[in-house]
C-alpha cells in the first residue's frame, strides 16, 4: 500500500495531543480497527492513567473482530472495560430502518456514557476520522447529541493519514482493511436476527481463510453476494466450487459474484442505484 501524504500530517498529531491534554481523562471507544488503535495509542502516550479503552461485545461484531481487537489490548497493555451489549434487544436494530446506525449508535454509546460517569471520566471520545464525513453516517448524529467527542476529526486526520501515522508507529492495523458492522451487510428493510448476523459472519470466516483479507457478503435473503477486490477475481473463479459449497453450509441458497467489486457502503441510501 503506498500512501501519498501532505507534510502537515504531524502537525495534526500534534494538534490531536495537544487536544487530548485538554481532556484532562478519557474513555476511548475501541474496536481494534485502524483509527480506534491509533487513537487509543496517541491517547495512552499523552494521558497515561487518565486514559482506558471500553470495548463492546456483541452481535454485529464477529468472534474474530473480537479477538483481534482484545489480542491488541494484551499486546499494547491498553487498560480495557469489555462491556456486553444486546443490541438486538433494541428493535430499532433489529427492524433494519435506514437510521439504524443512528439507534445502534445512541444505545451504544448511552451505555458508554453511563459506564464512564461511574468511573468518574467525564469525557468519552471515538474514532471517527475527516474522512468518514464523506459518506453516509447516520451513527454521528447521535454522537453529536450525546456529547461524543472526536478528536481526531477536529484535527482534520484523514484514514490514509492515519494509517501513514500509524505505520510510522509500527502499528499492525495499520494497513488492516476498513470494518463494518455486520449489520452493514444486510439491506435495509430486511430484519436482522442472531442467525443472519452469525451466518455472515462465518461466511466472511470462510473468505478469510481462503486468503480474502478485503471482503464483504452481503446477505440478500437466500442469497449471498460476495464483493472482493477485483484483482481478486481471477483467483476466486478458480476457487469458486469450494467456497460454494461451504457457503451453502452456512445457510445460502445461491452464492454470487459482485461484478463491480469491493465498495464501502454498496447498501446506503446514496448508493442503491449505483
Amino acid at each position: 500500500m503506498v500512501i501519498a501524504i501532505k507534510e502537515n500530517v504531524y502537525e495534526k498529531e500534534a494538534q490531536l495531543i495537544k487536544r487530548l491534554q485538554s481532556f484532562g481523562k478519557a474513555l476511548v471507544a475501541f474496536s481494534g480497527g485502524v483509527d480506534s488503535t491509533y487513537l487509543m495509542t496517541i491517547a495512552q502516550e499523552t494521558l497515561g492513567q487518565d486514559c482506558r479503552a471500553v470495548f463492546a461485545r456483541g452481535a454485529m461484531i464477529s468472534s474474530q473482530e473480537e479477538e483481534e481487537a482484545l489480542a491488541l489490548v494484551e499486546h499494547y497493555r491498553f487498560p480495557v472495560d469489555v462491556i456486553d451489549l444486546d443490541i438486538l434487544a433494541l428493535k430499532e436494530f433489529r427492524e433494519n430502518p435506514p437510521e439504524r446506525c443512528y439507534f445502534c449508535k445512541k444505545k451504544l454509546f448511552e451505555t458508554f456514557l453511563s459506564f464512564s460517569q461511574k468511573l468518574g471520566y467525564s469525557t468519552v471520545i471515538d474514532g471517527t476520522n475527516a474522512s468518514d464525513a464523506q459518506d453516509y453516517r447516520p451513527g454521528r448524529l447521535a454522537l453529536q447529541e450525546l456529547g461524543i467527542l472526536s478528536p481526531l476529526l477536529e484535527v482534520g486526520l484523514t484514514k490514509a493519514e492515519i494509517r501513514l501515522l500509524s505505520q510510522r508507529r509500527n502499528l499492525p492495523t495499520w494497513n488492516k482493511p476498513s470494518m463494518a458492522c455486520l449489520a452493514s451487510r444486510v439491506p435495509f428493510g430486511d430484519s436482522i436476527t442472531a442467525e443472519l448476523l452469525q451466518r455472515i459472519a462465518h461466511a466472511e470466516a470462510i473468505l478469510h481463510q481462503k486468503g480474502y483479507v478485503e471482503c464483504r457478503v452481503r446477505a440478500h435473503g437466500d442469497i449471498a453476494r460476495i464483493e472482493i477486490p477485483r484483482d481478486d477475481f481471477s483467483r476466486f473463479i478458480q476457487e469458486c466450487p469450494e467456497i460454494t459449497a461451504h457457503l451453502l453450509k452456512v445457510g445460502f441458497r445461491f452464492v454470487t459474484l459482485d461484478l463491480m467489486g469491493l465498495r464501502s457502503g454498496s447498501l446506503n441510501p446514496d448508493q442503491q442505484e449505483a
